[in-house]
């Protein structure tokens, strides 16, 4: 599917594939690998941004994925994002959906929504919510998006 599609269509959460449709190179032949990599990888949808409006010109819509994290000794040192616009020319598809029950623990901000972790249940969110100090977060329960909770100090009650 086309990256409007994404854009319309797919949940956050969801991990998304993408290529440019080429086929991938033999693991010998390293840096054609490393290209092509580049333009064929996997990551969670975490944000959704409309069109914005600029004086000069209007930057077009576009959704970030989150594709890993480099870590070293239980803390994360870099995290990997990668924005595509709406007028990309790669191929996105759906790989998996997150399952129902589910928790998604979202941050509201600039009228954008940003999945900041996808949890297996409520208690977890909480304790992530806790131990990463997010006061502002609101929890949503994937397949139940209607009835959403309040995050930070109202979690606690």
């Amino acid at each position: 599917m086309s990256a409007t599609t994404t854009i319309d269509t797919a949940p956050l959460g969801a991990l998304i594939r993408y290529t440019d449709g080429s086929p991938k190179p033999p693991a010998r032949f390293t840096k054609k690998l490393a290209a092509w990599e580049r333009w064929n990888g996997v990551g969670r949808l975490v944000k959704k941004e409309p069109p914005r409006p600029y004086a000069t010109w209007t930057a077009p819509a576009s959704f970030t994925l989150h594709e890993g994290n480099f870590a070293s000794d239980g803390v994360i040192l870099v995290t990997i994002m990668r924005s595509h616009s709406a007028d990309s020319r790669l191929i996105f598809a759906v790989a998996e959906e997150p399952k129902p029950g589910k928790v998604r623990v979202l941050l509201d901000f600039g009228g954008n929504t940003e999945l900041l972790h996808l949890a297996a249940s409520v208690t977890a969110a909480e304790l992530w919510i806790a131990k990463e100090g997010y006061r502002n977060a609101r929890l949503e329960i994937v397949g139940d998006e209607n009835s959403e909770r309040a995050g930070g100090a109202d979690l606690a009650a």
